[in-house]
């Protein structure tokens, strides 16, 4: 039987999150899906957690992955949008965590370097880059969803290596991966 696994990538925004679908067999990317969530006509910020959290579960149950990838937020100068960004993560992650699927968190700079090499890559490298891997006939018209597929992506790359970034499964993974932070 081959070994097959369903990868989710997301992007969290609370404008657009953006998000990603590939296959694995064995060891060979298959692309599923990618699309966005415009989340900019609601007014209500919390209208827009609980979309993207109910949207997400709608993926999980649609879709079933094994794994979340989702891309961390990065540190801007604007506070308010820093707090809106991790609230839509952490949404995002929740509704991962609530059905069990392991997520791996991956930096910006992380994810475009394993896809283009260039860890400083713009959003139109990384998805022109994506198009060629996954061949893709045509690119949306926003990016947003290329960065959802391209977490999905960097996760693959980095599966097998042992420093993935930061993994949450539950609080047994978490202790077996730091056993050495443990107080005896």
């Amino acid at each position: 039987m081959a070994n097959e696994r369903i990868i989710l990538g997301i992007d969290p925004g609370t404008t657009i999150m953006g998000f990603g679908l590939i296959k694995v067999i064995n060891k060979k990317m298959e692309f599923l899906q990618l699309n966005e969530l415009i989340l900019n006509k609601y007014d209500d910020h919390y209208t827009k957690l609980k979309i993207i959290f109910e949207r997400t579960i709608e993926l999980i149950e649609t879709y079933h992955p094994d794994e979340i990838a989702i891309e961390a937020p990065f540190f801007g100068k604007n506070v308010q949008s820093m707090l809106k960004l991790g609230r839509a993560q952490g949404v995002a992650m929740a509704a991962g965590l609530s059905r069990q699927i392991p997520i791996t968190e991956y930096e910006p700079k992380k994810i475009k370097m394993a896809i283009t090499g260039n860890g400083n890559a713009s959003k139109e490298q990384v998805a022109k880059m994506l198009q060629q891997l996954l061949g893709l006939k045509t690119l949306p018209k926003n990016l947003d969803s290329t960065d959802g597929l391209a977490a999905a992506v960097c996760h693959f790359f980095n599966s097998g290596k042992v420093e993935v970034g930061k993994s949450y499964s539950g609080w047994d993974a978490f202790v077996k991966q730091n056993e050495s932070r443990i107080k005896k």
